[in-house]
């Protein structure tokens, strides 16, 4: 791995060290706006709280979007399938209707399923950022079930990929270097984007990516309407 990569990591480490330091602080007020656009909610990677998606969600609530993290979801240490379970009650209970999912990592796939199960009909798109669509090859090494889950061979994952019917709703943001994913998280038939940022946690506070979730998550109401 080359020193710049090496450097790229460090930092990644780093930001997502503050990030979970952020919130074990005394919970800081939910971002709120203007509102009158659709609603945005939240779904955080594996052992990440919204507070991950905070510069995200501060940006989207100011353009307008009412932002909804799901607190239940915790660090989101759950099983995919049970992770989008507790994410369709939250938009069930909250009687949410064309909602964007705004997701990081492992979140993107909590929300495909969401989108796939009788609560997609509340979601009008995802906007998702570095999520491992093909899994990471990485993750066979890994302890623990919970992240040998994201291993390419796994069978829920292999599932989960072969039903694209939401696909073309999706939004998949990838960095052109990701310590987590060295491989493609290119998703057939859906919008892909890659931005000149490396890492996999440090892209989320970056300006340039903030923008473009902002403006996805605003095409993709629109193209709903």
């Amino acid at each position: 791995m080359t020193a710049s990569r090496l450097r790229a990591w460090a930092a990644d480490y780093l930001w997502a060290l503050d990030r979970q330091a952020r919130a074990l602080r005394r919970r800081r007020p939910l971002p709120s706006g203007p509102g009158g656009r659709a609603p945005v909610v939240l779904l955080p990677g594996v052992y990440e709280t919204w507070e991950f998606l905070r510069p995200v969600a501060t940006a989207l609530a100011a353009a307008g979007h009412p932002v909804h993290p799901v607190r239940a979801l915790r660090h989101n240490r759950r099983p995919v399938a049970e992770a989008a379970e507790v994410a369709a009650g939250y938009l069930e209970d909250a009687d949410l209707h064309g909602a964007v999912l705004v997701a990081h990592s492992k979140g993107g796939l909590v929300g495909k399923h969401v989108m796939l199960s009788a609560a997609g009909t509340r979601v009008a798109g995802m906007v998702t950022v570095a999520t491992p669509f093909a899994g990471s090859r990485w993750a066979r090494y890994m302890v623990g079930r919970g992240l040998r889950s994201f291993s390419p061979d796994d069978p829920g994952l292999l599932a989960l990929a072969a039903q694209d019917e939401v696909n073309p709703r999706i939004t998949a943001v990838y960095p052109r270097f990701d310590p987590h994913i060295p491989q493609t998280v290119h998703l057939p038939g859906g919008r892909n984007v890659e931005v000149a940022l490396d890492g996999h946690f440090r892209p989320l506070g970056q300006p340039a990516l903030v923008r473009l979730v902002v403006a996805e998550v605003d095409r993709i109401e629109d193209a709903s309407r």
